[in-house]
């Protein structure tokens, strides 16, 4: 088992649950809307939802915003980035980008769970230009290249 390491947590007014694992096994945190009144989502439409929590990163961490699977197939609510990094360096409020792709829309209730949130470690690279890439059997294939 790895070591725990601590994510520090500033609760805003707003906040109606603190993130949290709903399993013993989940990788991510459920992160809650942190509203006071309930928020309509058109068809298509994008909102950026607050969840009433600033986060402090430990050194060398970042946390990744992620859709909830449930939310996406049931009602096609999903985070337009896919998925969000935050800096270790940010210290603003942790909001959510939905965007809801369904035909009908969607209304979020406070309190509710509307995305998730993995803290993983972060390698720093050293940049090296050289002269050409070396080759691969791959090469240049892109999209679609190696199958379905």
């Amino acid at each position: 088992m790895q070591a725990k390491i601590s994510l520090k947590i500033e609760r805003l007014k707003n906040n109606k649950k603190l993130p949290y694992y709903a399993t013993e096994g989940a990788a991510g945190m459920d992160l809650t809307a942190g509203i006071d009144e309930s928020i309509k989502i058109r068809p298509f439409e994008r909102i950026l939802v607050p969840t009433g929590i600033i986060i402090e990163l430990p050194e060398g961490y970042e946390a990744q915003i992620r859709p909830r699977s449930g939310l996406s197939i049931k009602y096609g609510i999903t985070l337009i980035n896919c998925v969000g990094t935050i800096d270790e360096d940010y210290r603003g409020e942790v909001c959510v980008p939905l965007v809801n792709l369904s035909d009908k829309t969607y209304e979020i209730e406070p309190g509710e769970r509307i995305a998730q949130m993995i803290i993983s470690p972060v390698q720093k690279v050293e940049i090296d230009v050289i002269e050409k890439a070396g080759a691969t059997a791959r090469a240049a294939g892109g999209f679609g290249s190696t199958g379905r």
